[in-house]
């Protein structure tokens, strides 16, 4: 789905006001089938970034197209959209299939089990296109896996930038909560049964 608002995207919510980029867990991206380890990671930058020509890009091994991508975030998010920038000569993503909060998913797992959505993509080289979600699947999102199966014909599938609109909540995924329980409780500060008339009192 591209933007299709009668307004200039780069000062409205198309633009990286909206963008999650600074809520993803850059250090624990990870994905299957990339001929370069570690090249996932950069295909996430800020969306006015997202055109830069780079050497770097994720791209798949050599005549099998399947890329399978790992991203989790630093904060439970709400998604709205997601984009994609491919590569030239029919390498682009033709498909792009999305399983949330699952982690440790493989290429078996993911042809076997029911995708949240399903996208068939078009090809985006200029980033105009956005994908909208069915943004009621798309709430308290700790991580989300993308799976392309395809390409446009091409040998290989080439992605440039992904990137994710919506917003994210209060709620850090590396916070632990501790709880602190009262092993000794001082009778003084607590009303008993019988000072209450029998009942249970809020302490």
């Amino acid at each position: 789905m591209s933007c299709t608002h009668d307004h200039n995207c780069e000062d409205h919510e198309c633009s990286s006001d909206w963008s999650l980029y600074k809520h993803i867990d850059l250090s624990k991206v990870s994905a299957l089938n990339e001929s370069v380890s570690g090249s996932v990671k950069s295909v996430f930058k800020a969306w006015e970034q997202r055109l830069l020509s780079s050497e770097e890009h994720l791209e798949s091994n050599d005549g099998d197209p399947e890329l399978l991508v790992f991203v989790p975030f630093t904060s439970d998010v709400k998604i709205k959209s997601i984009s994609i920038v491919g590569g030239p000569d029919g390498t682009s993503p033709s498909k792009l299939r999305v399983f949330i909060n699952r982690e440790g998913i493989d290429f078996s797992d993911a042809e076997s089990m029911q995708a949240v959505q399903e996208w068939e993509l078009a090809e985006n080289l200029n980033g105009v296109l956005e994908y909208q979600t069915r943004y009621s699947k798309f709430q308290s999102v700790g991580n989300i896996t993308l799976h392309f199966p395809e390409s446009f014909g091409g040998d290989t599938t080439q992605i440039r930038y992904i990137g994710f609109k919506g917003e994210a909540t209060q709620l850090k995924r590396d916070v632990v909560a501790t709880i602190v329980y009262e092993i000794r409780p001082n009778p003084s500060d607590h009303k008993t049964r019988a000072e209450t008339g029998g009942g249970f009192s809020q302490v």
